[in-house]
């Protein structure tokens, strides 16, 4: 039985909806309340068993490397001022067992071509695929969650959510069948369709279990919409040659690549944050 041990994040993007924030900071770098938006991916890819984390970045991304990476001046002045508890948990942003790979995306050709840069490492497994930008409140994870199924399955598998038709153009929309509570076959995949012409309000949200087939397609995708590589034209490629599941994930999803689903993000994060909760509610009721 295959298992899920690499997962790939995408991070060369140019985060171009948050300038000046991120004229020559990540958007991945953004914090929600004390993590950074690709803090908690790699932790959900953590509780989902994933042990090779693979960044596909571009210029600009070393406060990513970083980030994963010993801060040993750091480190020192908290051990020397006695400050054990804070210097844990900087020490566990990366689990011992966790390798960080980095690859470089030299042309912002799309999100299908950073998955495919990610090929010489991935090779002949299947692997996850997480959008730091969507931040998922799930229990367990939703990567775990779809881990587990494609324990049972051992195909590609899409996260998916109900969307307002309205908005259907900024999402990739699947024609399915019910298969299972929560699970869906796919018959077909659309970029970004206009609401008249999208075969559903279905859309796939930054979660993905792709099988090493996806390169083989990813090769030979011209560029589409945007002049970019499609990730969506890719898996439709593969849907003609292997079985495509779509799962409705257990969570709550906040679209941090807009400002309004960052601002979102921080209040909901705010309140169940172990030290602020109180404190933040007691405000946040002030302001109604």
């Amino acid at each position: 039985m295959k298992k899920i041990t690499k997962a790939v994040f995408p991070v060369a993007g140019l985060g171009s909806r948050f300038l000046p924030a991120t004229k020559v900071s990540p958007k991945e770098m953004m914090p929600v309340v004390d993590k950074p938006l690709i803090q908690y991916a790699v932790e959900e890819a953590v509780a989902a068993g994933i042990t090779d984390m693979v960044f596909i970045t571009g210029r600009h991304k070393r406060a990513i490397e970083d980030h994963f990476d010993m801060a040993y001046e750091v480190e020192m002045e908290l051990a020397a001022r006695g400050k054990h508890a804070l210097l844990r948990e900087l020490q566990s942003v990366i689990p011992p067992q966790v390798n960080c790979i980095y690859i470089r995306q030299h042309e912002p050709l799309g999100l299908g071509h950073a998955v495919l840069c990610a090929q010489p490492v991935v090779q002949e497994e299947a692997f996850a695929v997480i959008l730091a930008d969507d931040l998922i409140d799930a229990e367990p994870p939703v990567t775990k969650q779809m881990v587990d199924i494609f324990a049972l399955h051992q195909c590609s598998l899409l996260g998916v959510q109900e969307v307002p038709r309205s908005q259907t153009g900024h999402y990739g929309i699947v024609s399915t069948t019910p298969l299972a509570p929560g699970l869906e076959q796919v018959h077909g995949l659309v970029e970004k369709p206009r609401p008249e012409d999208a075969p559903s309000t279905l859309a796939v949200v930054g979660r993905y279990i792709l099988t090493p087939g996806i390169f083989h397609h990813l090769a030979q995708q011209q560029a589409g919409s945007g002049g970019e590589i499609q990730l969506t034209d890719g898996i439709s490629a593969l849907l003609h040659e292997e079985r495509l599941l779509a799962y409705r994930f257990s969570g709550t999803r906040y679209d941090c690549g807009s400002k309004l689903g960052y601002l979102k993000a921080q209040v909901a994060f705010g309140l169940k944050h172990a030290e602020l909760h109180e404190e933040f509610s007691a405000y946040l009721a002030t302001r109604h």
